[in-house]
Parts: structure tokens; C-alpha cells; sequence
């Protein structure tokens, strides 16, 4: 019953912001509303479980810390913003005038895609052993280097735009050398940690819903497409030749 419960309201969520982005023209607040839904959830999650406290605890925090994080950090970056985020402006120009029909079936899929991703937590506090054995260290392990290469990750990406002398320039810099999505390719191998944490728990095959979704999201959705089209429509050429270079995802050294 908590599950429909979860998903009903992450649907009246993204439907009233919706709703709101009609008349602001800020579809791209959807990202930060995603990130809060999935560690609410989490939260909610952990409070009606009946997995043992080690569990429900530890479920708890890995999801609230990144979704915390995730939100603290877009919220920041699209309050700095005066309009819309690149890769939204790129959608409502590519739907003109069926953009707000095709923002609603946008905004209904992100609630479905912030239920999905709660998922693997609604797993982890419901696993009734308490051990921390070494699948649980492996899977906090994991958790502990996807966040701070996200982190370092946008960091050097927001150090690089703050810099006058580079605007318009492509950001090859730290962990861009080697990756055109670096943000991504860690916000993706930060979904590892929860199957490796929930091995042995019931239902632990819900908890690899995380990184196969997100990949799909990344490679298909909202992610990695509209983003190049946005980077490609600004820095033309020069980016062109980032892509010949440098990798879409995986961290890897560059070509010559």
C-alpha cells in the first residue's frame, strides 16, 4: 500500500509543478523536485518498514545524503539562472507549440522515475538482517566514491564557468579530460551501491532497478542528448572536437 501511496503523490507533485511551469516557463525545476522526491520518499519509507533498524537506518541515509546533496546543488544552479536550463529551452523549442502537452507526459514520467528510483531504498529498510557484512561494506563503499566524484565533478565544472576568460569555451578540466559526462557517469555508478547492500534481502532485484533505469534515462530521456544539443548549439565546432576526443560516459584517457 506504501508503494501506491508514494507513487500517487509523486504524481500530484510533478502535476502541480507542471501546472507552475505553464506560466513561469521553468520546466527545468522538475530536476530539483525529482531529487527531494526520491530521499522524501526514503524518509517515508524507513518510518513505515519493518526491515531491522540497521537496515532502515542505513536505507535511510545513503538516499536522503545523495538526494540532499543532488537538490542542494541544482537548487543552487537553477536559482543563478535568469531563464530556462539549456537542455529544457532545446525541448520546447524542438515541440514549439505541443511543448506543454509534451512537458505534462515529461513531468508524469519523472514521477514515475523518482518512485522507480526510491525503489532500490524501499528494499534496503525492509531487509530484515541486520548484519553489516561485506556486500554492506562494498555497497557504502561504492556510495562514498559516486558521491564525491559527483561532487568534484561539478565542482570543477562550476569553478570553470565562473571564470570570465572561458565562456563559450568547451571544460576539459580535472575529471572533464577524460569524460564529457563525468557528473552523470558517477550519479550512474552511485546507483551500485544499493544492490550490493541488499544482497540477500527479499525483493533484492528491485534494488538493480536503479542503475539500469538510470542508464536508460541518461542515454535516452533527459540526459546526455539534450545536453550535447544544447553544447553543440553554443560552442559548435570546438565541442564537435570534444567529441571526437574525449568519452561520452565511462572516465577514459582522451585521443590524440
Amino acid at each position: 500500500m506504501e508503494l501506491l501511496i508514494s507513487l500517487g503523490a509523486c504524481a500530484v507533485v510533478m502535476t502541480v509543478l507542471w501546472a507552475w511551469q505553464i506560466r513561469s516557463k521553468r520546466a527545468d525545476w522538475v530536476d530539483a523536485a525529482w531529487a527531494v522526491l526520491i530521499g522524501l520518499q526514503a524518509i517515508a519509507f524507513a518510518v513505515v518498514a519493518d526491515g531491522a533498524v540497521e537496515k532502515r537506518v542505513l536505507g535511510a541515509l545513503l538516499a536522503v545524503t545523495w538526494s540532499s546533496r543532488l537538490a542542494a546543488h541544482l537548487i543552487q544552479r537553477l536559482s543563478g539562472h535568469d531563464g530556462e536550463d539549456g537542455r529544457y529551452q532545446a525541448m520546447r523549442e524542438h515541440f514549439g507549440e505541443r511543448a506543454n502537452a509534451f512537458f505534462f507526459f515529461f513531468f508524469l514520467v519523472q514521477a514515475i522515475v523518482a518512485w522507480l528510483f526510491a525503489l532500490p531504498a524501499w528494499v534496503v529498510v525492509n531487509d530484515p538482517h541486520a548484519a553489516l557484512d561485506a556486500w554492506v561494506l562494498a555497497g557504502v563503499a561504492v556510495w562514498f566514491i559516486s558521491l564525491a566524484g559527483e561532487s568534484l565533478a561539478d565542482r570543477q565544472l562550476a569553478a570553470f564557468k565562473a571564470d570570465p576568460s572561458k565562456r563559450g569555451k568547451v571544460c576539459r578540466v580535472g575529471l572533464w579530460r577524460y569524460s564529457r559526462h563525468p557528473n552523470y557517469f558517477f550519479e550512474w555508478l552511485h546507483w551500485f551501491s544499493y544492490p550490493l547492500v541488499a544482497i540477500g534481502a527479499p525483493n533484492q532485484w528491485v534494488a538493480w532497478l536503479g542503475p539500469v533505469v538510470m542508464l536508460l534515462f541518461l542515454y535516452r530521456v533527459s540526459g546526455i542528448p539534450y545536453t550535447e544539443r544544447q553544447s553543440l548549439k553554443s560552442r559548435g565546432d570546438a565541442y564537435r572536437e570534444y567529441q571526437r576526443t574525449t568519452s561520452p560516459f565511462i572516465p577514459w584517457p582522451p585521443k590524440d
